[in-house]
């Protein structure tokens, strides 16, 4: 019964079915039971229009709708309404569906309202509020905690509001309760005292009273986060001690060459570390999948650099795929300078690479004359083939599709080695469950003589004390950044913003005795190049650009990072950006300019920055404002998909998910006991809708 097509429950239809399917993805009756309410609100807390003022967070009103018209035309077109209660009137504004609403709101009928409310011209009002008619909200359910779902401007258009899936859901639970079976065994179920399957599911969708609620919540957290975690470990199981993989057998001359006599620097005892777990992995037989975890300047590129001289000197070609062209050639441009006195070729393939070069670089890939190669995407082209492919390096990994990481490895007989590098810091929690599946090296040591960068808060009023301030440190031979934002949705508008910028920049730093580089997407890659160029070899004084130069770029006598319109910016960006300065020995500087209004997130991230520069503590401070989605860059690639816990505030419980999912793996690997069968079949069960990415990062 699970498993009817949901076209065919109650108050359904083919329309509204067709909704669900291409907005939601629910497809069956049991998709829509897994389809959880993404908060409750207590119908019991009431407030009045009279009450509402700046400190007022998402309130629940009851009152009627008094008045209902359109106003504006085209785009700009959309419904306002007047709300009443015995204290007072407050404007409802609605921007999208306004014919729709026209024909369902009622005028001069009893609502409850629910929303935030926003400040507008001295005045409070409501953008898009829920509304419920008072006797349909007065349906018993059984509490006053009314279940609030997520949906969509095509599915309200189809009467599928929060208002709408509830009704269905109800309907849902009390046809299905008795078909939804555990998936968990008892022995767990009274260890964690956790609530029954069925009755969970019936109380997180009719919810009885909060404590009801709160241990069905529990129960489905835990039962989300021990299957990825088990998938996890299954997978981890497999590379570690089933997966075959290439054997490093030596440490070789040129390894030994570059690391006693070539080496810039005395390496800190946190890449002695990761080089030495990087060393036993290889050695091994098995495959290796680690992820090096160092903030900015931390030095990965030269660990990175000795695992590829290990790969080398047994005989392996060495590939390191990176998300952009000006990453790419920065790499290019360190590892040959590294390798200049060792016998190791090292090439650059990107989408700019000659016709001719790149012809005779796939030659020779193909007969093992080339030994490292450095590219962005386009090494996962099918034409570019690898003799003996034994190691893979990817930075910022998270910037690749995990199907486009794939293509690599189908250049090799066996997996090669995959060493994982990434400069944003991540949360704990979140790589225990993006990563799960790989060994965690951090190199939490900055190389010595490195100064703290001193980050520094300014609104727009105190632009001429900034623009006095670059001048101070250009006249002791410092370069400056100064970065603005580029946000794809609104492309021409903040274009004009750099371009306004660069020409103020100009004015106040004239020519002959400045000069100004600037650097955005729109620019030919050539003259992006030419002024990237001019700025690195100290031709040019200040840098304007867009966040292109986020990540990959090295100069050392750039102190000051100036960041426009910071607000706009998240925390792990603002991080990168200011790892593009305090890279030399000179004390250096991070001025974050805002508007004069900010919001309370913008707040906490700016007064974050300015507190701290440990790169995990911002990244835990960005898991908590923005979710683990868009921190991680897994929105786009489906990496994480939950459908009720939450890694930002369910920490215990994914570290005891994680540890359960160890020790049952560690006793039984291939769930074969009796009592496993239950977490067996569900993990069957889920693999047929997903896809086995095991073998990569």
């Amino acid at each position: 019964m699970l498993q009817d097509e949901i076209t065919y429950l109650k108050g359904v239809g083919p329309q509204r079915a067709e909704a669900l399917i291409s907005e939601l993805h629910i497809r069956t009756r049991e998709d829509l039971l897994l389809y959880y309410p993404f908060r409750y609100i207590d119908r019991s807390q009431i407030t009045t229009v009279n009450k509402i003022n700046g400190e007022s967070i998402a309130v629940q009103l009851i009152g009627k709708i008094i008045s209902l018209k359109e106003i504006g035309t085209g785009k700009s077109k959309r419904l306002s309404g007047i709300f009443r209660d015995d204290t007072g009137d407050i404007e409802l504004v609605w921007f999208k569906a306004p014919r729709w609403l026209l024909q369902h709101v009622k005028v001069n009928e009893s609502y409850v309202l629910f929303g935030k409310p926003t400040e507008f011209k001295g005045k409070y009002n409501f953008s898009h509020p829920e509304l419920e008619l008072l006797e349909d909200a007065r349906i018993a359910q059984g509490s006053e905690l009314k279940p609030v779902y997520g949906t969509t401007q095509k599915l309200i258009t189809k009467g599928l509001n929060s208002n709408g899936i509830a009704k269905l859901t109800r309907v849902l639970v009390e046809e299905c309760k008795s078909f939804i079976q555990e998936n968990l065994p008892d022995e767990i179920l009274q260890r964690y005292r956790l609530m029954s399957r069925h009755d969970a599911i019936a109380q997180v969708h009719v919810p009885t009273n909060q404590q009801l609620l709160e241990s069905a919540r529990r129960r489905l957290k835990f039962e989300e986060l021990l299957f990825i975690q088990l998938r996890l470990a299954k997978q981890k199981l497999n590379q570690t001690k089933l997966e075959r993989g290439v054997v490093f057998q030596k440490v070789g001359d040129l390894f030994n060459r570059f690391y006693h006599e070539h080496l810039p620097f005395e390496l800190t005892n946190a890449q002695k570390r990761v080089v030495k777990e990087i060393r036993i992995d290889v050695a091994r037989g098995h495959h290796m999948n680690r992820l090096i975890q160092g903030d900015v300047g931390s030095g990965k590129t030269v660990v990175a650099l000795l695992a590829a001289l290990l790969a080398i000197d047994n005989g392996y070609q060495v590939c390191m795929m990176v998300p952009t062209e000006i990453l790419a050639q920065q790499h290019y441009a360190t590892l040959s300078s590294l390798l200049e006195n060792i016998p190791v070729r090292t090439e650059l393939l990107t989408g700019s690479t000659p016709k001719s070069k790149r012809r005779h670089l796939l030659q020779d890939l193909l007969n093992g004359d080339l030994n490292f190669i450095v590219g962005t995407h386009a090494l996962i082209e099918p034409v570019v083939q690898f003799k003996n492919l034994g190691l893979c390096i990817i930075d910022e990994q998270h910037r690749f599709g995990v199907a486009q990481r794939a293509q690599l490895w189908k250049k090799a007989d066996l997996p090669p080695h995959v060493l994982v590098m990434t400069a944003t810091p991540i949360p704990r929690t979140l790589a225990m469950t993006l990563y799960g599946d790989l060994d965690i090296s951090v190199i939490d040591e900055l190389p010595p003589g490195r100064k703290p960068i001193v980050t520094q808060w300014k609104s727009d009023s105190r632009r001429i004390e900034v623009f006095q301030f670059m001048e101070n440190e250009i006249s002791k031979g410092r370069q400056v950044y100064v970065v603005y934002p580029l946000i794809a949705e609104s492309e021409a508008l903040d274009y004009k913003d750099l371009i306004d910028g660069y020409e103020s920049i100009v004015r106040r730093f004239p020519l002959p005795n400045y000069h100004v580089s600037i650097v955005h997407g729109q620019m030919k890659s050539d003259a992006k190049e030419y002024e990237m160029k001019q700025f690195v070899e100290g031709k040019t004084q200040i840098m304007v650009a867009t966040t292109v130069i986020e990540v990959g770029v090295n100069v050392p006598n750039a102190t000051v990072m100036v960041v426009e319109s910071a607000e706009r910016f998240g925390l792990s960006q603002l991080h990168q950006l200011r790892g593009r300065v305090g890279r030399g020995g000179d004390q250096s500087y991070c001025i974050l300019m805002t508007g004069v209004k900010v919001s309370n997130d913008s707040k906490t991230r700016l007064e974050t920055m300015v507190r701290t520069n440990d790169g995990f503590e911002i990244a835990e401070v960005d898991l908590q404002l923005r979710g683990p989605g868009d921190l991680a860059g897994t929105q786009q690639s489906g990496a994480l998909e939950l459908k009720i816990a939450d890694l930002a505030k369910d920490q215990v419980m994914l570290s005891a998910a994680r540890e359960l999912a160890l020790e049952i793996t560690d006793e039984d690997p291939n769930l074969s006991q009796p009592k496993n069968q239950l977490l067996l079949q569900e993990l069957l069960k889920s693999s047929e809708t997903k896809s086995d990415w095991s073998k990569i990062s």
